[in-house]
């Protein structure tokens, strides 16, 4: 079984119990032809919530702990990260929470428990949601592009994955007046620094 599929095998069994008994969970020693790692695993769902609680950094590890309820779990996480007092902090600590609590809730129960506007503002947040932008504006593109000129040279595509939401958008306006697609070789040896 490979790493990755055991892993996603982990984190299932883990948000459906709360546990598992995974035998990578309970691993503690890595053992290959040159070398021998010990380690101990820190199973979150064993852990008192209290330790993460009062500890800021360590909020969003606090949706992984051991609890009965969830709901009073995520509630009491949003109160500690409602007192945060540097906005950015407090909004970055939230974006974090919401990603971890995503491996065991439900998306409805963090929202309500999690201000959604709260870590709308996270810089975090944001990175990823203009990220999932850029990519669906390149998509778009692409099957404009695709449709009007037929298969293109992968170099080209390439250069063109790498624009940002705000060129992609540029080009998409531009790319109204192309005939061919050296009109588009053109625009991007014009528009975009190699």
């Amino acid at each position: 079984m490979s790493g990755k599929h055991k892993f996603s095998q982990l984190t299932k069994d883990f948000s459906a119990e709360q546990k598992t008994n995974d035998e990578i969970a309970f691993t503690e020693e890595y053992v290959d032809d040159t070398t021998i790692h010990r380690y101990r695993v820190i199973r979150m769902w064993e852990q008192d919530l209290s330790l993460f609680l009062n500890n800021s950094p360590l909020l969003p590890l606090a949706t992984l702990c051991q609890t009965d309820s969830p709901q009073n779990l995520l509630s009491q996480v949003a109160q500690e990260i409602a007192k945060i007092s540097d906005r950015v902090m407090r909004q970055n600590t939230a974006a974090y929470t919401e990603i971890l609590a995503g491996l065991r809730f439900e998306k409805g129960l963090i929202r309500r428990m999690l201000r959604e506007d709260m870590m709308q503002e996270s810089v975090i947040y944001q990175d990823i949601l203009q990220k999932g932008e850029q990519k669906e504006a390149f998509r778009f593109f692409n099957r404009l592009l695709n449709r009007r000129f037929g298969e293109i040279d992968s170099s080209i595509i390439e250069r063109i994955r790498v624009l940002s939401t705000e060129q992609l958008e540029v080009l998409g306006e531009d790319f109204l007046s192309f005939s061919s697609v050296s009109d588009l070789i053109a625009w991007l040896e014009q528009n975009v620094s190699s």
